[in-house]
């Protein structure tokens, strides 16, 4: 500001003060300031007068007021405009022929009075009121980390909550369950307080603090900053908080999970609880059933007993004791009885039942339990269910019979408990075998693994006819395998391998024949193995496969069977032409003529083996008589005949008949 600039300002200044001070009788006052409201980093309009009052200033001065001291900042001359070295230097600019004054990158400090004097034919003066907001940052809250008390006798801080960066100081306001929270004596108390930035925003930080009691464990606590934005009022709300609270227990009890009817082996858990914060110091007793007293139990550090299997031991009256640290007041809770169901010492009689081949026999199921028991019997091979009782009966005791039985004793009233017990019923006899006759095909010179198996009561022992590494497996209590390891020879072909199974009773064997792999696919001559014969009727024999060969030896003796029937056929043709007389009643000569004396006659041969030409003879073997055979010996005499005569020459003599 120059120093005329700074003169102008003094004498208006003192102007001022003395127009005040004078109190003139009929002078006006000034009038009220024009507000003006803007946002921190926004850019407020000032207008020199009213928006509806003529413009085109020749000359305006603008002055900032800060405590009522005037400052030249920016002047207007003939519609250009200057600004006034200071801190308002480059924020201001003109707009509307030089009547509006700019002011940009408003900052909280910016809140004061502008001042425009304009020069006409007569002085102007306009002041305006430039108001700034700016919006808090979302408020923050922080609770009480070590809790509150119930029995404290002063209010104990709640929470704090803080709001940064506002303009002007945003008022808050302290919620509890949704209620507004209002200062009361000795219950309800908050102090806020307020921190002026270097940018001029301001940052408050509030602290409620209150008496507590035991239904608050559950409030919820928030705080609500309300301010002014040009657009209007707003609010920001923090999020809702808990304060821990801390009261005397009034109360102990006790609780079993899983909660209904418990059964052995189930993880039980047996846990004390209490209604105050912290919870007591908890011991667990169970009443002996001797002498009936109590006696304390240790419980894990969170007031639970784990029973990781529960046993029906572990039955009978629980109790839980509560004692609080701080008061060293103890509670008890009401006694409380666990109960384990149980199923226990399955027993079946006789043990080891057995029994002649064609006999009777009766098992009999017993248990103990505390509830009301079931039984069935099952068969262990296949699972199914046999009989529903306690008693099972054999009657003509069969070879299959034998192996294994369980008795399950259940408890319907109680899922998924029972006990089992498995019982193996022997039938007396000999060694019984899966077959007597058994072909493999095998390879020269490898070694391969035979196998026999047998069972019977006595358990068999198992022999081989042929030299070996042999090992045998017990099946079951009656069943044994034994696996023979031998080098295939010559003589083992010759002879296969006898397998003898033996006990007091008896014994049985079973023959394996060995055939090379190679002879599969001989032709029709090789002869197929039949079907193994069962060593035991009832048994259930292990078949190897059959060999490939078999299918090609059926399709080549159907083509065989074919090519007979065409041949038959031709024959009957030429038999009904009169050609071949061969078969017919009485003796016929055969007479060529002359011209084709010299010829050959045909002879039709078969090369099929015996086997395939079996397969066109009845079923019982026996062949037809000899004047039925199409091409017989009756037809092979004709033709023999006709060769003789050929072969006797030119001279025509006849060959007798035969």
């Amino acid at each position: 500001m120059g120093p005329s600039g700074l003169i102008y300002a003094l004498l208006l200044a003192a102007c001022c003060c003395c127009r005040r001070a004078a109190g003139v009788p009929g002078e006006a006052e000034p009038p009220e300031p024009e507000l003006v409201e803007a946002e921190v980093g926004g850019t407020a309009l000032l207008k020199c007068g009213p928006s509806h009052s003529p413009g085109n200033f020749s000359q305006v001065d603008w002055f900032s007021v800060h405590k009522e001291k005037p400052t030249l900042i920016f002047r207007v001359r003939k519609g250009q405009g200057q600004s006034e070295p200071g801190e308002y230097q480059q924020r201001l600019s003109l707009q509307d022929r030089g009547t509006t004054l700019v002011l940009s990158h408003i900052t909280p400090h910016d809140e004061r009075i502008f001042l425009c004097q304009a020069k006409r034919p007569q002085s102007h003066e306009h002041r305006i009121q430039l108001r700034v907001y700016k919006a808090p940052e979302e408020p923050t809250i922080q609770v009480n980390a070590l809790g509150i008390s119930v029995s404290s006798k002063e209010p104990e801080e709640v929470a704090t909550c803080v709001g940064r960066n506002g303009y002007p100081v945003p008022q808050v306001i302290w919620y509890k369950n949704g209620h507004s929270l209002k200062e009361e004596k000795n219950r309800v108390h908050i102090q806020s307080s307020q921190i002026v930035e270097s940018s001029g925003l301001y940052t408050l930080e509030s602290v409620l603090k209150a008496q507590l009691v035991k239904e608050d464990k559950d409030a919820r606590f928030y705080c609500e900053l309300n301010y002014r934005l040009p657009s209007g009022n707003h609010m920001k709300e923090s999020r809702e908080v808990n304060v821990q609270v801390f009261y005397p227990a009034e109360k102990v009890w006790l609780e079993v999970e899983p909660m209904g009817a418990l059964k052995e082996g189930d993880r039980v858990e047996i846990r004390c609880l209490a209604d105050g914060n912290p919870p007591p110091h908890f011991t667990i007793s169970k009443q002996n059933l001797g002498t009936k007293e109590m006696e304390e139990m240790t419980p894990e550090d969170n007031g639970a007993l784990v029973l990781e299997s529960a046993q029906k031991e572990h039955s009978g009256l629980y109790q839980c004791q509560g004692l609080d640290l701080e008061t060293m007041a103890s509670l008890l809770s009401d006694p409380q009885e666990l109960l384990v169901n149980y199923v226990s010492d399955v027993r079946v009689s006789p043990a080891a039942p057995e029994s002649q081949e064609g006999g009777s026999l009766t098992l009999t199921c017993e248990a103990e339990s505390n509830q009301a028991v079931e039984f069935q019997w099952l068969r262990e091979k296949t699972g199914q269910v046999l009989e529903k009782g306690s008693v099972l009966q054999f009657h003509n005791l069969k070879r299959e019979a034998g192996g294994g039985y369980r008795c399950m004793a259940s408890v319907p009233s109680v899922p998924g408990l029972n006990r089992t017990q498995l019982v193996h019923v022997a039938v007396l006899g000999s060694p019984w075998m899966t077959s007597r006759e058994r072909k493999m095909w095998v390879r020269e010179n490898e070694v391969l693994n035979l196998s026999c198996e047998a069972s019977g009561h006595p358990r068999p022992s198992i022999s081989w006819s042929v030299a070996g590494t042999a090992q045998e497996q017990d099946q079951d209590p009656q069943g044994v395998l034994s696996v023979l390891n031998v080098l295939v020879t010559p003589e083992l072909l010759r002879t296969g391998a006898e397998c003898v199974a033996s006990n007091s009773l008896g014994r049985n064997t079973t023959t394996i024949f060995l055939e090379l792999a190679s002879s599969r696919s001989t032709g029709l001559g090789t002869s197929t193995a039949s079907p193994a014969v069962r060593a035991n009727g009832t048994s259930t024999e292990k078949k190897l496969p059959e060999p490939e060969s078999k299918g090609v030896a059926i399709v080549a003796v159907t083509v065989c069977v074919l090519v007979l029937a065409v041949l038959g056929a031709s024959l009957y043709f030429f038999y009904k032409k009169g050609k071949l007389p061969c078969g017919r009643s009485g003796k016929q000569e055969i007479t060529l003529p002359p011209s084709r004396k010299s010829e050959f006659v045909v002879e039709v041969k078969s090369d099929k083996l015996p086997e395939e030409m079996g397969l066109l003879q009845g079923s019982s073997g026996d062949q037809r008589a000899p004047g039925d055979q199409v091409g017989g010996s009756s037809c092979g005499q004709r033709l023999t005949q006709l060769q003789g005569s050929r072969a006797a020459g030119a001279d025509g003599s006849r060959v007798p008949e035969h």
